[in-house]
């Protein structure tokens, strides 16, 4: 079916989907569109027989899997099971894994094998008393499933003659957003938002049959899983997946796959310029940048240094991914902004949900989720009477249609009235001689109500001083912008997939607001 994922089944056939690399356990394996779908199947027959019945649709199966084959196959056996995936970071400690997997309702919890009683996510599940499963890999016959602590099962036992297809409105993946305050909020994406994902994705960077995506993102995250995965293969590409980014790695095993391109936050790109560069360069045809504002000096040093477009792009969970993107040369890729939008509608509207210039960018389109999991009060807020999706981005569109993001509406810094944007000063304070990585943020101030702080982290062998980089930022923005403190840090704190948070920054550094 072309509205749910297993439209990527389109392209079945001998022709490669997934590889593994030389550091993956199974160590370079290539996988066809066939294999996938026959290891699918052979995950839905094992996961009945644990089951002891057809799973019912919609039920939840959470995962605590690094990124490799095991995570790839532990999901798409999910959503072709009408099951929901609810795929979770494993660096999580128990208490984290207990609140999600309440929260999910989850059924079962899957685990590599080799887990012991002690890891993080085994004890969650017993303390709430829910089933663990294992998953390996044969190497005669691929995905083994088992109970934890028991023998795996056996594939080859009766079951029903076909498995019912998955529908469109089949809730296929469950994730939580990563907010700052609050209870993290359940997103339910439909197999309908992210077959429109990755069509639309697919579209943005016209991708093929010819390109291979080299995933570095985890796969437990909409970026990796939706953006850089699911999107090749819909398009009938390839995709590698390595068990997590390497920097020393990354471009033997990038060349070696024959990759086309990569998608990344803007952290691990700029982990990259700080390492040696291969020489001769891969073959890259592009480089797409998500998750966090890129700053226009690392695009362009980006650009330089590989050679090939960097695409910056915009997305959020609640959107199956993508909503924005710069789109391929020879149209023009601007930096500084997250594109056009890609498959949504995008409007600018104000708190009383008219339109504005300068105001909160809201979304609307088949890929938006269609609302969080029983959360009314959310949902209200998040969405309006026309099902706008209010993204709590500030922003505006340029005369060219290109959306400009100014900030996360509740990061903007209110100093005395003035609102200051901290991505504007992000990118001013990566052009001081010596910085290599910055944030900007706002700490509670008696006299302004706010006042704008920042922390640095010098490039390596440089020499940089709080007073010194309060003196270049004041010979380049207004004297109201200009930090009151500056920290000098070895590196800055970053959520699982590589994003900083501002209000955690503040109080990382200026303790609690």
């Amino acid at each position: 079916m072309t509205d749910t994922i297993a439209s990527i089944f389109r392209n079945e056939g001998s022709s490669p989907a997934v590889l593994t690399t030389a550091s993956s356990d199974p160590q370079s394996l290539t996988l066809s569109y066939a294999d996938i779908r026959g290891q699918c199947e052979r995950f839905r027959r094992q996961a009945e027989q644990l089951f002891g019945s057809q799973l019912p649709p919609g039920t939840v199966i959470s995962s605590l899997l690094p990124n490799g084959l095991a995570c790839l196959l532990v999901f798409l056996g999910t959503t072709m099971l009408r099951a929901t995936a609810a795929p979770l970071n494993p660096a999580m400690k128990q208490e984290e894994i207990e609140f999600y997997l309440e929260d999910a309702q989850s059924k079962v919890l899957v685990v590599p094998s080799g887990a012991s009683e002690l890891d993080e996510g085994v004890k969650a599940a017993r303390k709430l008393n829910v089933p663990v499963w294992t998953v390996g890999w044969e190497p005669q016959a691929g995905l083994s499933l088992a109970v934890f602590g028991a023998q795996a099962a056996n594939p080859s036992a009766q079951h029903r003659e076909a498995a019912e297809p998955p529908q469109p409105d089949d809730v296929a993946l469950l994730l939580h957003t990563s907010g700052t305050t609050g209870r993290p909020k359940a997103v339910p994406l439909t197999h309908a938002n992210i077959a429109q994902s990755m069509a639309n994705i697919a579209a943005t960077y016209q991708l093929s049959p010819a390109d291979r995506s080299f995933v570095v993102m985890p796969l437990f995250h909409v970026h990796g899983l939706i953006g850089a995965l699911l999107a090749s293969l819909f398009a009938g590409g390839s995709v590698v997946v390595p068990p997590r980014f390497s920097a020393s790695s990354f471009w033997q095993e990038y060349t070696a796959s024959s990759a086309t391109w990569y998608s990344a936050v803007p952290t691990i790109h700029q982990i990259l310029l700080r390492h040696d560069l291969p020489n001769p360069l891969p073959h890259i045809r592009f480089i797409r940048s998500c998750s966090s504002a890129l700053a226009p000096l690392v695009l362009a040093d980006l650009e330089h240094k590989l050679q090939a477009p960097v695409l910056e792009a915009y997305a959020m969970t609640e959107a199956a991914h993508q909503m924005c993107s710069n789109p391929l040369p020879p149209a023009v890729h601007k930096p500084g902004s997250v594109g056009l939008p890609q498959g949504v509608q995008v409007a600018i509207l104000d708190d009383n949900g008219a339109e504005t210039q300068l105001g909160e960018v809201c979304v609307r389109g088949p890929n938006v989720t269609p609302g969080y999991l029983n959360n009314p009060e959310a949902n209200a807020k998040s969405f309006t009477e026309a099902r706008w999706f209010r993204t709590g981005d500030q922003g505006y569109l340029d005369a060219d249609g290109y959306l400009v993001l100014t900030g996360r509406i509740k990061e903007l810094i209110n100093r005395g009235g003035e609102k200051i944007s901290p991505l504007e000063l992000d990118a001013v304070l990566l052009k001081c001689p010596g910085v290599a990585e910055a944030v900007s943020f706002a700490v509670t101030d008696q006299m302004y109500g706010q006042e704008v702080n920042a922390a640095v982290v010098p490039k390596q062998g440089a020499q940089i001083s709080e007073d010194s980089v309060k003196l270049f930022m004041a010979d380049h923005v207004a004297k109201f912008k200009v930090p009151k403190r500056v920290f000098i840090a070895t590196d800055l704190p970053r959520t699982a997939t590589g994003k900083i948070q501002r209000r955690v920054v503040a109080e990382h550094f200026a303790g609690p607001q």
